[in-house]
């Protein structure tokens, strides 16, 4: 803080550099940091001063950076710590604020008190009182406390990491379970909180996770995507994604829950946040992947306009968005109706051959992938002008520019087979730009 200070002032007047250099020097001298109000760590001016067992006070956000590394010794004296706790040295923190204060015509901006964090005991304590009021199924001192929870989580990624390392995941998702099995409309409230708080509560145990992914909970959470406002909707759609990420068996239970599809896709026709659009896309990957039931929602989201969604997103989405797309639209072209949508759009060869080598390796190999599957059964499905399109924009060349940068061994063998299917209907075309046949090779001397 001081430190940038003093450069900002010391710049004024650049061409004057002797005057400077004597003006800094004074203004280093009137206010120069005490040793003893310096975090041995990082020599900054503490914030938060906390005091170990060996009796050495730190920075709080340091020494737990320090202690997080694995490291178990004070780093001043060395010693083996027999105790991890951290106590709040107020006096050194008063003394700061008043050294703040005493130079502030310097420019010292006085530190806030720091908030004490959260103590493992304390997350114990509420995840019991959760537990006794989910029992006697009092939801007004359930959400009680779980806006108590959530205040926490807001104050510091420490309290986050507190909460998240003490079970809090498990009491929640159990709760949630029990609370919309009795009615979703009528603990709307609670179960709403319950999702803001479950969106940063990662990872979560496997009792936890079989509570959140019972036909119960997935069923309030497509209700909430569905009814809920905009703040609700995006959490439900980042907790539903977080669920189907670690345990992809839960899209069996999703078959039978109505309006899934839908409220899918109305994240990414109506966007919320880019979050949301990521989450949405993830969870409907996850939901296409080859499996007994991927079949069925392909075609749904088929009918409902996704394969349109994804090329319009595609042309100016960010680098993570994209790769989700292309991951959606290379599952979706599995099926002969996502295929027919994708040869109708004029977006599509000239989408697919762009994203090639802009995005990341994941990107291309998405985009490879779907050029193949289109490519494969264009005769079958009656679509072989899609080839000529595919030279058109370029296809031909950025395949040659993917084989010599090097690929991965089945992606390398896709994009041979393309490279030869492309060479059959050169001849094809009226005209070819011969600038652009090797104008991204380089050269082997």
């Amino acid at each position: 803080m001081i430190l940038s200070w003093r450069t900002r002032r010391g710049s004024r007047g650049g061409d004057n550099k002797s005057s400077n250099e004597s003006f800094n020097s004074s203004l280093e001298t009137e206010i120069m940091i005490p040793t003893h109000f310096r975090c041995p760590i990082s020599l900054d001016l503490m914030k938060d001063p906390v005091t170990l067992c060996t009796g050495i006070t730190y920075d709080r956000e340091s020494i737990e950076k320090w202690i997080d590394s694995g490291n178990q010794t004070c780093p001043v004296t060395n010693q083996v710590l027999t105790s991890f706790e951290q106590i709040p040295n107020h006096s050194i923190r008063k003394m700061i604020q008043d050294w703040c204060v005493n130079n502030r015509s310097n420019g010292i901006e006085r530190i806030p008190t720091p908030r004490v964090p959260v103590s493992p005991y304390e997350i114990s304590e509420i995840c019991s009182r959760i537990a006794v009021a989910t029992r006697c199924g009092d939801f007004k001192r359930c959400l009680e406390l779980v806006r108590k929870i959530k205040a926490w989580g807001k104050e510091s990624e420490r309290n986050k990491r507190c909460v998240v390392n003490n079970g809090t995941g498990c009491v929640l998702s159990n709760s949630f379970h029990c609370f919309a099995s009795v009615s979703i409309e009528k603990h709307v409230g609670l179960l709403g909180e319950m999702l803001s708080v479950l969106t940063w509560m990662s990872p979560i145990d496997e009792e936890g996770i079989s509570k959140l992914g019972s036909a119960v909970s997935l069923n309030c959470m497509v209700w909430v995507l569905n009814n809920g406002d905009l703040s609700a909707r995006r959490n439900a759609v980042l907790v539903l994604k977080q669920l189907l990420s670690s345990d992809q068996r839960r899209v069996d239970t999703l078959v039978d829950i109505q309006g899934i599809c839908e409220a899918l896709v109305n994240i990414i026709r109506e966007p919320i946040c880019p979050k949301a659009t990521k989450a949405s896309l993830t969870a409907i990957f996850y939901m296409i992947s080859p499996s007994p039931t991927s079949v069925g929602f392909t075609s749904r989201f088929v009918e409902l306009g996704l394969v349109s969604m994804i090329l319009e997103i595609l042309v100016d989405a960010e680098k993570s968005i994209c790769e989700r797309a292309l991951g959606v639209l290379a599952y979706i072209c599995d099926c002969k109706e996502g295929r027919e949508e994708a040869y109708k759009n004029a977006l599509t060869m000239p989408l697919l051959v762009k994203k090639m080598l802009r995005i990341s390796e994941m990107a291309t190999e998405f985009a490879v992938r779907t050029l193949w599957k289109l490519f494969k059964n264009a005769k079958r499905d009656e679509h072989e002008d899609v080839l000529v399109e595919a030279l058109q924009a370029g296809a031909f060349q950025k395949l040659l520019v993917l084989l010599q940068v090097g690929c991965g061994e089945s992606i390398k063998e896709k994009a041979t087979e393309l490279l030869k299917l492309l060479n059959l209907q050169r001849d094809k075309l009226d005209c070819v730009d011969s600038s652009m046949d090797f104008k991204y090779l380089k050269r082997p001397f």
